[in-house]
């Protein structure tokens, strides 16, 4: 593997002046894993105030984290030595639910809310849990309470789509059928008054299929639109430009395997061109030997000499399973080289494979002592 400048993990999060931590990588690269590791040691090592917000649907977090479960609402993690960390997952959902409390009167709260198009938009709609998240990071910004945040995004390449809420947002509520359905619906009149004879086998169709309720619906709720989420848009452009601000630090998180180091690539490609501030890779699950000098070929042909007079020497059997974990530290390399030839100007910091799985805060603070330990 190529050589690359070593990631100081320590200094990162120790920093007062990293606020934000975004980790982001394809799925099944312990990404989750290493967001909460990272934040576990910023409030033990570095004593500072942090919270974790998970983003991936699978629910390990909490279990590392000794909490039952994690919702909307940040909750303090019990065990921790020194500092004070928190973690929370989002939930879409409910993270609609307060931007329209915040941004309305009660009364037309409630009238959104029992809208059954804003039923299905809020727990379903393309692109609803990306501009929940961006919501979700600008009011912990906005709150003030956490020296750092620390963001666990969703797995592939969605990880980045909420580099893209705001502008998306932006395009939904000034489209033209979004502004026809606004206008129409403050007039009193059917969308589809506004339409030519001409179109009246398209307006059958339309109503056919998603029916005249539905198209009332769609129309109240437009209306509702500007009050409800221009301030959201506004705060979502104030986020993504706190993104790209140095208080904030990207992390793409990967492990030494064909498919993650080629996603790993395209992220750092991405943030680049958004002119995101990336700070390094995390090379996850890389295995590593004590005996670098002993080649696998080597350990084959010393095993075979020992079993031409002893068939069941334990030695010979060491080094030949020295000799399978040859063989895979190389190949890692040789992947992890793939990364560190596309993007030499980025810092690597390695975490080594470990035996068992990581379900607990002691296996997080190892994850985090092998991080700072670059």
């Amino acid at each position: 593997m190529k050589a690359s400048r070593p990631l100081d993990v320590d200094a990162l999060i120790g920093d007062p002046a990293t606020r934000v931590v975004v980790c982001c990588g394809s799925g099944g690269v312990g990404k989750t894993t290493t967001a909460a590791a990272l934040a576990l040691r910023a409030a033990e090592r570095h004593g500072r105030h942090t919270v974790v917000l998970t983003i991936d649907p699978a629910r390990r977090l909490a279990q590392a984290l000794g909490l039952e479960e994690l919702d909307n609402t940040p909750r303090l993690v019990a065990g921790t030595e020194g500092g004070h960390l928190d973690a929370m997952m989002l939930d879409m959902k409910r993270t609609f639910d307060e931007v329209v409390l915040a941004h309305t009167s009660p009364e037309k709260a409630a009238e959104i809310f029992a809208n059954p198009f804003y039923q299905a938009m809020s727990g379903t709609f393309a692109g609803t849990q990306e501009y929940m998240a961006m919501e979700k990071l600008s009011q912990l910004r906005a709150k003030g309470d956490w020296d750092l945040i620390v963001v666990d995004t969703p797995p592939s390449r969605s990880a980045l789509d909420f580099l893209d809420a705001p502008a998306r947002l932006a395009r939904f509520l000034d489209g033209r059928m979004m502004r026809l359905l606004t206008s129409s619906s403050r007039g009193g009149h059917s969308v589809f008054s506004l339409m030519t004879s001409s179109m009246s086998f398209f307006t059958r169709t339309i109503n056919k299929v998603i029916g005249g309720r539905m198209l009332s619906d769609i129309g109240t709720f437009a209306a509702s639109l500007d009050s409800t989420f221009g301030g959201f848009r506004t705060r979502a452009e104030a986020t993504y430009r706190a993104l790209q601000d140095r208080q904030t630090a990207f992390l793409v998180v990967a492990a030494p395997e064909p498919d993650a180091i080629r996603e790993a690539i395209y992220f750092t490609r991405r943030l680049t061109e958004e002119h995101m501030p990336l700070t390094g890779l995390i090379l996850n699950r890389a295995h590593e030997t004590s005996v670098p000098g002993l080649s696998a070929g080597r350990s084959i042909g010393a095993a075979e000499g020992i079993e031409a007079s002893d068939p069941d020497s334990a030695t010979a059997a060491v080094l030949r399973v020295h000799a399978d974990l040859m063989s895979r530290v190389v190949t890692e390399r040789r992947i992890a080289s793939r990364f560190t030839t596309a993007c030499p100007s980025v810092p690597v910091a390695r975490v080594p494979a470990f035996p068992a799985d990581i379900h607990d805060l002691d296996g997080l603070r190892i994850v985090g002592r092998s991080l700072g330990s670059h």
